[in-house]
């Protein structure tokens, strides 16, 4: 799907990537950094995962998490990405240390008001752990190794671009995460990725074929309804189609009636102007999506970014604001409503 600005996560590895001073100084102090134990996880009220909006801290203006929970009631935040370093090992943008750094003391922070976070691997952009681990085997240790750091109780795996398109990628993917259902008792998995307007693309449907051929239960098969390249659209009723697509197409493999598969997807909105030229989605938009996501009890519903959930301002761009008329956090609060 077509991207022409720089506002979507596809582009938010190559986008730290390319701020080597910044990047290299947060890296390095991870790195120097005492690996510290993490905080056990509060339990939050909602099932991990349900309704954690995106929050990335390699750009953006990143804000500051328990003051969005103050300011908010959210309680949930997905953190991205967790990418591979050139070899089969996991970090933060594939440069930041697992522990030890701003991501840890982010997450720490989040528990100790009462909050949660899921984990994201992947995104459009970086090196995948999909990719660089060469079997399944070895990518379960490398989502293990992130799990067993944060005690996770829920994690995402944002499979794209070529990630995506390697059907020998897709299997290895969905076999690692049996794996991990496997050695994580009541563990939450949820895999997010590219749609068209009516559902998943070959890619996606064959990914959630391979899903249920190899018996995983998968938390929430979650599509990402926005950029489909199709100028100003009805963009809610884009997402709504899209999900009842990728509902029909989990119901299929799996074998459940309809109302047991809207169980079992989601959807990742984007706040504001997307990445594509006249593709909008307003306030509006979103909040009838979320209520759309309450009468069929939807897994999970997140949005890219909490780090643009506000309006724009002089000197600011689409990666840290929405490029529409909102309130602060506007988006964060419908999420937060959401209680499946």
């Amino acid at each position: 799907m077509p991207l022409s600005k720089p506002t979507h996560r596809r582009l938010a590895l190559a986008a730290a990537i390319g701020l080597l001073g910044a990047g290299a100084t947060t890296a390095a102090t991870a790195q120097a950094a005492p690996q510290a134990t993490p905080e056990a996880p509060h339990t939050a009220a909602a099932p991990s995962g349900l309704n954690g909006p995106y929050l990335y801290l390699g750009w953006g203006s990143p804000p500051n998490a328990t003051d969005v929970m103050s300011a908010t009631g959210i309680q949930q935040f997905t953190m991205a990405f967790m990418l591979s370093d050139g070899g089969c090992n996991p970090k933060w943008d594939g440069s930041r240390a697992l522990t030890g750094g701003n991501d840890q003391s982010t997450i720490n922070s989040i528990r100790s008001a009462g909050g949660d976070v899921t984990v994201s691997f992947g995104g459009w952009s970086g090196n995948k752990l999909g990719e660089k681990c060469s079997s399944a085997s070895a990518l379960a240790d490398a989502y293990q190794k992130v799990i067993d750091a944060y005690q996770l109780k829920s994690i995402d795996i944002d499979i794209e671009a070529s990630e995506f398109e390697n059907a020998t990628v897709r299997q290895r993917v969905i076999d690692a995460l049996k794996t991990v259902k496997q050695k994580n008792s009541g563990i939450k998995v949820y895999i997010t990725f590219g749609t068209t307007t009516t559902g998943p693309d070959s890619n996606g449907q064959d990914l959630v074929r391979r899903g249920a051929t190899a018996g995983l239960d998968v938390d929430g098969w979650a599509v990402m309804p926005f950029d489909f390249g199709q100028g100003s659209i009805d963009m809610a009723a884009a997402t709504k189609s899209a999900v009842d697509g990728l509902k029909n197409t989990v119901a299929s493999a799996y074998g459940l009636s309809s109302d047991a598969a809207y169980r079992k997807v989601g959807f990742s909105s984007m706040n504001g102007k997307t990445d594509v030229e006249g593709e909008t989605i307003s306030l509006n938009d979103f909040k009838d999506t979320v209520s759309y996501a309450t009468s069929h009890h939807l897994a999970r519903v997140s949005f890219w970014s909490l780090n643009r959930d506000r309006k724009c301002g002089s000197g600011t761009d689409g990666d840290a604001c929405s490029g529409i008329d909102q309130g602060t956090y506007d988006f964060t609060k419908a999420l937060a409503g959401y209680n499946g």
